[in-house]
């Protein structure tokens, strides 16, 4: 049986005082959910909207998904073998050194919530500053709300009171023939893989282009029954080897 180590007594005095009392709760709700889980997930949530956080939640009803500031999530689970929770529990929080992670307290196999991630995908608008899943050019001519990207058939011209926005705010240039809104030339927006700016992914949303996945990554994972760590999709955070004394050389 792992050893206990929940009479430690760990002190949050480190942690900003802004908001104290949310933070001694999100350090109550970790520790208790190790106490009534046997899993603890570390999941990257990197891009992932409110409302696709709140169909997870709904999603794993009986299971805990808690998120947080990293130093409070860290504190509760323990950063070294003197302060963890549990054994081995501090070897979980080397892998929150990037993105935006949560943990997700859970009775379930990992055969089962590997194949539930696995199969998750949403779909959204790209946020500025992320990568642009396409290359996007708004072709020359009448104006349309989806600029080419279903048949003319099937899309209706977008409305004339949206041009003076296009032409200021996103530097197109358009003018109005005949009450429609008429780009002059083609309107190269952006490539696929470029870093987008703001402007652009204003663009992209004005034109409904969600073509951007999310999806949720399964960084590693933790058993309390076994106290073991296992790794799924993560890279664990590297520590720097400490220097060579001149002595450990003879």
């Amino acid at each position: 049986m792992p050893r206990s180590k929940r009479s430690k007594l760990v002190t949050l005095a480190r942690t900003e005082k802004k908001g104290r009392a949310n933070k001694v709760r999100i350090f109550d709700d970790v520790r208790k959910a190790l106490d009534t889980h046997r899993y603890v997930w570390a999941l990257d949530l990197e891009g992932l909207r409110t409302p696709d956080l709140q169909d997870l939640r709904r999603d794993w009803t009986g299971s805990k998904l808690i998120l947080g500031k990293k130093k409070v999530l860290r504190k509760a689970l323990g950063e070294t073998p003197e302060e963890e929770y549990k054994d081995n529990l501090h070897e979980l929080t080397s892998y929150d050194s990037d993105g935006f992670v949560g943990y997700l307290f859970t009775d379930e196999i990992p055969e089962t919530v590997e194949a539930y991630f696995r199969a998750y995908v949403k779909t959204g608008f790209s946020r500025a500053k992320s990568k642009s899943p396409i290359t996007f050019v708004v072709p020359e001519g009448i104006l349309y709300s989806r600029a080419g990207q279903v048949p003319v058939e099937e899309d209706v011209p977008m409305q004339h009171t949206m041009e003076p926005t296009l032409r200021n705010k996103f530097e197109m240039p358009t003018k109005i023939v005949r009450g429609k809104i008429t780009l002059t030339e083609p309107y190269p927006v952006v490539k696929e893989g470029e870093m987008l700016s703001v402007k652009q992914a204003l663009i992209l949303k004005t034109f409904g282009v969600a073509a951007a996945e999310f999806r949720v990554k399964m960084l590693a994972y933790h058993d309390g029954e076994s106290s073991k760590v296992t790794e799924v999709d993560g890279k664990k955070k590297q520590t720097k080897a400490a220097p060579v004394k001149a002595e450990d050389k003879e």
